[in-house]
């Protein structure tokens, strides 16, 4: 015991020493000085410390300059980083800088990280050839704690089987920790303790999910795999019954009232909280008034009260197949802030005084009070477009006109049309797919969007180019960088490989060619694939205080106010903008920040789980047809088989190499291509292939093919 005490003790010392080194640019030190910035002044902590020096400079650690003193063989000799965990167990670091190489971890050297964790690496003198390698000395930040899995109960204790294949430790749950859970039930458990040399973590059993296979579990699995709340706290939920749907007349005084002009809202047909809608009117001058008008709801939900706070840890609503998670309680989603026909409500508001060739000439921001003349789906907005006739037939088509223009000018601009198709389930009542199809976006969602667009742009020029330099007004906008020069050669390579040619000297250039490909491949087998990819090789779009463009819409201002019932950096857009109108200055920009980093990092963990639900749609749609075949198109290559994508349904499953019996296959990543050793036969992404159904693993969202010679 004693002995592990020493270790212990001698570990922290080690730290401590290595950190005065690197706080002091690795400045030769001997042991006295050591001690001295340490604060440490017994002999037995000097005597330690002089051991120390001695001991690490003989195993690599430190060098020994000159007699005595010392200095760290290589600064930064601690790095933080990312744990990326591989199927063996082992992990790499991925470092905070991104101009550090990873440095790969043996399973042994691990220390209890797990996946995502954030740690501290204590990284080897590199050998001759060899990749970095390093140990983890410190987790400092769990990137969760709660997992979904199977809980297996045997007669003394129970073991919980994690369905994250990256998370590679079952979790030992003690029995009186099983709260009611049954064997062989989905569960999820929270890890409380682990302990230093133990193997397993002990956890305890959180949330019983049910019965496996079930829809209702196997979604909920997925809700809280990515963190998301399967329900909101009966606090939060009294705050927002506690909100009456009443108007006060005094509010409705201090608005701009919009209630006599004719307002509609575009959906689809079965949405339920509509946070938009557009008011048209015809001016004197021969202009046209075009209003959009978003629900109020910084209005409802104030700063600190525990339905922000509950929004913010949301950060969105998430789209799974078959259900939404709302970011904000029914209540206020579906009720007092979703802007129903017939119903007075309070909106914020972007109006603007348009000519006939889709200039602004005028605008306006503030707070108002609209009553929606009509409800339309967009099936019945497109017929009106389409038979130019119906409700309101004059105003819609004037829309269109306008929104066409706005479109032309953003392509002409240098946006890039991505038309990537989204997949949608017909289900049974129990949630079963039926059938499987493509979305189709027409003029009716065409005409939303661009209008939201434009709203979303001016609100962002109009604060962006406000104050310059240390003046500049905090906001939040929604920020897309130009592409990675590397991702995009690798693209336009494989592009040309279907005969594309793309020209990608400048960001422009690029975009014009980019956009020329998309609307040449529109209706091509390999449409999917190849927007799949441009996508792919584009930066992500996310929300920050320090960026103003948008090299995708090819904007130099923009920012998202136009859906904050299910997305939370417009309400804080919302609570911007009001400031700034009621002649606020400066606010504090780190805060923002801040939240807007967790904002895009809660929009991406929602984009995954809607992704996961559609795997499991997928799964669970050829599960009866083990079998079947298909045609389909290679749509992913990796070490152990390539993936395809069936043409008709869109699900995508996996044909392993191993199962591919003609010849020994490998996979050649530049190319984006499986080879034949033997026979030299290739298959390459977008290549068309028939295969038939083999195995589906409903658990796992996994489906595997059989590939038909």
């Amino acid at each position: 015991m004693k002995q592990k005490k020493e270790n212990a003790y001698r570990e922290v010392l080690t730290h401590l020493i290595v950190d005065i080194f690197e706080k002091s640019n690795n400045t030769p030190l001997n042991y006295k000085q050591v001690a001295a910035k340490l604060n440490l002044s017994e002999s037995d902590s000097k005597n330690a410390i002089a051991e120390i020096l001695s001991d690490e400079s003989k195993s690599g650690k430190f060098l020994q300059v000159e007699r005595g003193k010392f200095k760290l063989r290589q600064l930064n000799v601690y790095i933080q980083g990312k744990v990326d965990m591989t199927a063996d167990g082992s992990a790499y670091v991925v470092p905070e800088d991104e101009l550090e190489n990873d440095i790969h971890i043996a399973p042994r050297k691990l220390r209890q990280a797990l996946h995502n964790d954030i740690v501290k690496v204590h990284v080897y003198e590199r050998r001759k050839g060899r990749k970095r390698e390093g140990e983890v000395v410190e987790i400092i930040q769990r990137a969760k704690t709660d997992f979904t899995g199977t809980i297996d109960i045997s007669k003394s204790y129970a073991f919980f089987l994690p369905d994250d294949r990256k998370m590679i430790h079952d979790i030992f749950i003690p029995l009186d920790n099983l709260n009611g859970a049954q064997h062989g039930e989905k569960v999820v458990v929270s890890i409380v303790e682990w302990p230093k040399n133990a193997k397993n973590p002990i956890g305890k059993v959180k949330n019983i999910l049910g019965k496996k296979g079930e829809n209702d579990t196997e979604m909920n699995a997925i809700l809280a795999d990515f963190g998301f709340p399967l329900s909101f706290p009966p606090q939060v939920e009294a705050e927002a019954n506690a909100i009456s749907e009443q108007l006060p007349a005094d509010e409705i005084k201090k608005r701009r009232d919009f209630r006599d002009i004719l307002t509609f809202t575009i959906d689809p047909f079965d949405a339920k909280d509509f946070d938009d809608a557009i008011s048209f009117q015809t001016l004197d001058n021969g202009n046209y008034e075009v209003g959009v008008h978003i629900a109020d709801v910084s209005h409802y939900v104030q700063p600190d009260s525990l339905l922000d706070k509950e929004a913010f840890e949301r950060g969105t609503s998430v789209y799974l197949v078959d259900r939404v998670i709302p970011m904000l309680p029914e209540r206020l989603s579906n009720g007092v802030c979703s802007l129903r026909p017939h119903e007075d409500k309070l909106c914020f508001s972007a109006v603007f005084e348009m000519d006939d060739k889709a200039n602004v000439l005028n605008q306006w921001f503030g707070r108002t009070v609209i009553n929606s003349n009509r409800r339309f789906s967009y099936e019945e907005a497109q017929e009106v477009i389409e038979t130019q006739s119906g409700d309101h037939a004059a105003e819609i088509l004037k829309l269109n006109q306008i929104a066409y223009i706005l479109r032309e000018r953003k392509f002409k601009s240098g946006a890039i049309s991505f038309e990537s198709e989204e997949v949608k389930f017909h289900l049974d009542e129990k949630g079963k797919p039926l059938g499987v199809y493509t979305k189709v976006r027409k003029d009716a969602h065409k005409l939303i969007e661009d209008f939201m667009l434009l709203a979303n742009r001016k609100v962002a020029e109009y604060i962006g180019k406000q104050g310059r330099g240390k003046n500049k007004l905090t906001f939040v906008y929604r920020f897309h960088d130009t592409p990675n020069l590397e991702t995009l050669t690798t693209f336009s390579q494989f592009a040309l490989r279907f005969g594309h040619k793309l020209t990608i000297k400048t960001d422009k250039e690029a975009a014009r060619s980019l956009n020329a490909l998309l609307t040449k491949i529109e209706g091509t087998k390999e449409q999917n694939m190849l927007t799949t990819l441009a996508i792919r090789s584009m930066a992500k779009a996310i929300y920050t205080t320090k960026s103003t463009s948008h090299y995708g819409l090819a904007f130099d201002y923009y920012t998202h106010f136009t859906s904050p019932i299910r997305r939370y950096p417009d309400v804080m857009v919302h609570r911007l903008l009001q400031f700034y109108l009621d002649g606020g200055k400066k606010i504090n920009a780190e805060h923002y920040e801040k939240m807007a980093e967790h904002s895009s990092q809660m929009e991406k963990k929602a984009a995954e789980a809607e992704r996961a639900s559609i795997k499991y749609k997928q799964a669970e749609y050829l599960e009866d047809q083990i079998g079947v075949e298909y045609t389909g198109i290679v749509s992913g290559v990796t070490e152990w088989g390539m993936y395809v994508e069936i043409q008709e349904n869109k699900c995508e499953g996996m044909v392993r190499l191993r199962d591919i019996t003609d010849d020994f296959y490998t996979l050649d990543e530049k190319n984006y291509a499986i080879i034949g050793q033997r026979k030299k036969k290739k298959y390459q992404l977008g290549d068309e292939v028939r295969i038939k159904v083999k195995k589906v693993d409903l658990e796992k969202r996994q489906i595997d093919f059989t590939l038909m010679s």
